[in-house]
């Protein structure tokens, strides 16, 4: 599943447009954001803001954390992922 701080609306239109199969979650008060760290500061344009570092977390189904890669880039990322499932 997929978890951003964006709103759910935003997320329905965003996995229509690209035919996501997989649930995504609204994060809109930052919750889980914080607790899982992945909020940092970012310069944008020269301004300092705060935002999302990209990061994907497999948790197996007891609710470990099995690995983590922060300050994911999108190109090639998925097969990385399935390549590390058991």
């Amino acid at each position: 599943m997929g978890v951003s701080r964006d709103s759910v609306e935003s997320h329905q239109k965003f996995k229509k447009k690209f035919g996501f199969p997989f649930m995504l979650l609204a994060d809109t008060d930052s919750k889980l954001c914080d607790a899982m760290g992945v909020i940092v500061e970012k310069n944008m344009y020269g301004k300092m803001t705060k935002g999302v570092a990209r990061s994907t977390f497999l948790i197996d189904s007891k609710g470990t954390i099995v690995k983590v890669w922060p300050k994911v880039k999108v190109d090639g990322h998925g097969e990385e992922v399935l390549a590390s499932l058991p």
